[in-house]
């Protein structure tokens, strides 16, 4: 068997890492004079680096961030100096979905809320975890969507286990009439069991009139802050700041 015929063979047994690499590990080997288990221990290294690799960017594709790039090198936190940043980097450690707990993060528009929120997610699924972003009224839409088409269960069972739901700008946009009740059953399915980060403009106290259902909210309010976290992220606004002089 030449070495076409191996690469091809090897991509037969999908081992495309080992493929893509062999001739380069091979050349090493002679030139360095390696042992045999030694080229065998780097080809089997190889081939694990490359399906992890392939693994966390399927899991971030599957995840759906609106802002792929956001992470935490890239937030400023010297802009808003009040936040809490021991919160946020416990947060990033992936521990409190381990302990299946939860997060709030509130604020104005542009302080931060989402960009920190997707930034814990990419940490999230670089610890093994799979994670779904949905801004609130893609989350709604996408049930409304499955319920026409008669897969309601399916979605909501989809969205019910995932390990992280990520949550974002609620109170954002008009919501739909259902959207009390629907979050409600979202939040209560995954309640002890997952965790959800949760991510909104408005004060707590508004949501009431925002979903219409006080009873409802305050029961999901229950839920998310019986072992939440919050984080108060502001005053300050980014968007303030990068606003075109008038």
């Amino acid at each position: 068997m030449n070495l076409i015929e191996l690469e091809r063979a090897l991509r037969q047994l999908r081992l495309g890492g080992i493929a893509q690499v062999l001739e380069t590990r091979l050349r090493q080997a002679q030139t360095e004079a390696m042992a045999p288990i030694d080229l065998i221990s780097c080809l089997i290294s190889d081939e694990l680096t490359r399906r992890a690799d392939r693994l966390l960017e399927r899991r971030r594709k599957q995840a759906g961030f609106r802002d792929p790039d956001r992470t935490l090198d890239n937030f400023d936190f010297t802009f808003n100096p009040k936040m809490n940043r021991s919160l946020v980097f416990d947060l990033a450690t992936a521990a409190f979905i381990g302990k299946r707990e939860d997060a709030l993060f509130l604020g104005p528009g542009g302080t931060g809320k989402s960009h920190l929120a997707q930034a814990i997610g990419q940490t999230a699924i670089q610890q093994g975890y799979k994670v779904l972003y949905r801004e609130t009224h893609v989350l709604l839409d996408e049930l409304a969507e499955a319920v026409a088409d008669g897969t309601r269960r399916e979605y909501m069972e989809s969205v019910a286990t995932v390990p992280l739901l990520i949550i974002d700008d609620f109170g954002m946009r008009k919501l739909p009439h259902t959207a009390a009740e629907d979050l409600l059953e979202i939040i209560m399915r995954r309640y002890e069991r997952v965790s959800t980060l949760l991510t909104s403009n408005r004060p707590v106290e508004d949501w009431g009139k925002l979903l219409g259902d006080v009873a409802a909210v305050s029961a999901m309010l229950d839920r998310l802050l019986h072992h939440g976290h919050v984080l108060k992220c502001g005053p300050r606004s980014w968007r303030t700041k990068t606003a075109p002089a008038s």
